[in-house]
């Protein structure tokens, strides 16, 4: 599972500001013409993901150690005292993480206040029409000079 995809604790709060469920957000932040508030937000979202994965994983270090079954010859109180440290730095980017999530989203008007998104020009293709292109800019400038 790549980062961008693990569970986060924002993920509800995510779907419910942006209207639809993760997967979905993910479909619409690639598309051309996406929200950049969107792609922020999942960015945010991933960066959060991982910091959250990071104090799971020590925080099951932890207990793995000091579990009843663990032998007491195995307990370091240099290891508990560094997976300590790794569990501090783990938190702060978490917090960090969520704390920018929260300003961006907070910011967000609400979804039946957002304007519709503007919707994509498709120019469609004449196969074999004969007719040429219209001119550009340079062209005409380019044809005046000639006359």
């Amino acid at each position: 599972m790549s980062d961008a995809r693990k569970p986060s604790t924002q993920d509800a709060r995510l779907e419910q500001v942006f209207g639809g469920p993760l997967d979905q957000l993910h479909q619409r932040a690639v598309r051309p013409g996406s929200s950049p508030a969107l792609v922020r937000a999942l960015e945010l979202r991933a960066f959060l993901a991982l910091a959250e994965a990071q104090v799971v994983r020590v925080r099951d270090r932890v207990h793995a150690a000091m579990s009843p079954d663990a032998e007491l010859d195995s307990l370091s109180s240099d290891t508990l005292r560094f997976d300590a440290e790794w569990l501090e730095a783990a938190l702060a980017g978490r917090t960090g993480y969520r704390i920018a999530l929260e300003k961006l989203l907070s910011a967000m008007p609400p979804p039946a206040a957002r304007p519709p998104a503007a919707p994509l020009q498709v120019r469609s293709a004449v196969v074999g029409s004969g007719l040429r292109p219209a001119p550009t800019g340079a062209e005409d400038v380019a044809a005046a000079r000639g006359r």
